[in-house]
Order: structure tokens, then sequence, then C-alpha cells
């Protein structure tokens, strides 16, 4: 493996848009469809009949509506809890399209991935900034005492719970910054975060990822490896917006900062 980073910047650059313009990827997303909204249970444009049931979905199909649950020909009544894995491993197909199955704060929703989509089709990559190591920066975390909850407009226009964790503070352009981060599963660091090119030379918000901070706190801040969110390449994703205090007052045109023009 190489450790030049500015070579190491270019082939995650390239695994990205490669992931991202993959058959499942983030373009291929063509609608989220909340249950709540069709009571009937009939989805426009998804096959079968589709209830909420306490913790489940009931899914009601016909032969004729050419699905397959778990890779093999549906017709009956099967009861879904929501998908966790890829998106090409959701339980549910239709003609090569994946449904996958999303719980949010207790609302049940199916998603439709097509890799026919027009978004997939017209992609022509990320436009991103070349590595520059002045974006790298020693960041210390500071865990709070226990997980906090707060209320956070999503792109969809309804608000949700964001989980944080504690606080990441670094060094940018002679200024201390400070950004409340969630600690996922594997003990990295995210955070939702603008800053001043947002919406002007960026998208409005981008997400960042850390590795695992060591045992005092420190960890390694590189921006050139801020990442478009999900909403970025479709308009049916739900991706939380920056919450209070994360809205750098400072420029960072750096990592991934927009779609390139078709």
């Amino acid at each position: 493996m190489s450790t030049d980073p500015q070579q190491e910047w270019r082939r995650w650059h390239e695994q990205r848009e490669a992931a991202v313009a993959s058959s499942y990827g983030p373009l291929s997303l063509t609608g989220t469809h909340w249950l709540a909204d069709f009571p009937e249970g009939r989805v426009p444009a998804i096959p079968g009949e589709w209830r909420e049931d306490g913790d489940e979905v009931v899914l009601t199909a016909a032969a004729g509506d050419g699905l397959t649950v778990d890779g093999k020909p549906f017709a009956g009544t099967v009861r879904l809890t929501a998908d966790h894995g890829p998106v090409h491993e959701s339980r549910v197909e239709a003609a090569g399209r994946r449904l996958v199955v999303l719980r949010r704060e207790g609302l049940w929703a199916v998603r439709d991935f097509d890799p026919g989509s027009e978004a997939r089709r017209a992609f022509r990559g990320i436009e991103a900034t070349p590595y520059d190591g002045r974006w790298v920066v020693a960041g210390v975390f500071r865990p709070y005492g226990e997980t906090r909850s707060v209320r956070v407009e999503n792109a969809d226009g309804r608000e949700r719970g964001l989980g944080l964790s504690g606080e990441l503070s670094f060094e940018l352009h002679g200024g201390e910054h400070v950004l409340q981060v969630a600690v996922e599963d594997d003990g990295t660091l995210w955070a939702v975060f603008a800053d001043a090119t947002g919406g002007r030379d960026s998208y409005r918000f981008r997400f960042l990822r850390t590795g695992v901070p060591a045992a005092d706190g420190s960890v390694t801040v590189d921006f050139n490896r801020a990442l478009l969110p999900p909403c970025a390449f479709a308009d049916h994703f739900i991706c939380p917006f920056p919450p209070p205090g994360n809205t750098l007052d400072t420029a960072v045109p750096a990592g991934e900062r927009r779609l390139n023009p078709a």
C-alpha cells in the first residue's frame, strides 16, 4: 500500500465515485414512501400491499406482482422487519429494483432503489478539492456523560432526533472550533457540519468521519475526506441537517463539494 497521502486520497476518491455510481448506490434511490401516508396499503409504483403492524410490516402480493422475497418468487403474505444490511441484500426485489424496509422513530417506509434511475444515468462524478495536507489537523474528542438527542430538521422537511455522544475540538485557520459528534458502532466519530462555503462553493452541508480516538481522546481530523450526504445524490434521502453549533464560521473548501455538472 502507498504511504503517499495524495495517492491514497485519489484512490479513496475513485472508490467513492464507484460506490456512489454502483447499481444500488445512493443515485439509484427513486423514492422513500412512508406507509402512514398510504393507510390502504397501496403505494404508487410499488407492487404489492404494504401495511404497518406494530413492530413489523406485512407485505401481501399476488404472483402477478412480480416480487421475490429472499431470492424466490413470492405470492402470499410475509412479515418483514427493517433491512439493516447493504441494499443489494434487502429481502424484497421487483424486477431488479430493491425494495428496502425502513423504520424511523416508529414510522415505517419502503425505499425503492432502481439501477435504471435517471440520476444514475446522468452522474458525471463528484467535484472534490485535491488533497492538501493543510486540511489534516489534530483533534480532541471529549465524550458526554451520556448520549444526548437533539431535534434537527431533516432533508425531507421533518424534524427528527439526532444522537450526539460528545464534542470534537480542533484548530483551523488559527481559531479553535468544536463540532458535536456521534460515536459509530466501530468507535469512529461522525459529524454533520456546514461551513462558510455551504450553498455557494459546496453543498449546503456535509458529513465528516474520523478514526477511533486514542485513550486520551486525541484523533486526526481530515477534511480532505469530507463527504457529501446521501441527499446530495437523491432527494429521497432524509439526511439530518447540522445540529446547533455545527456550522463553522470559516471556509472549508476541502473534500467533496458537490456533484459535477452534467
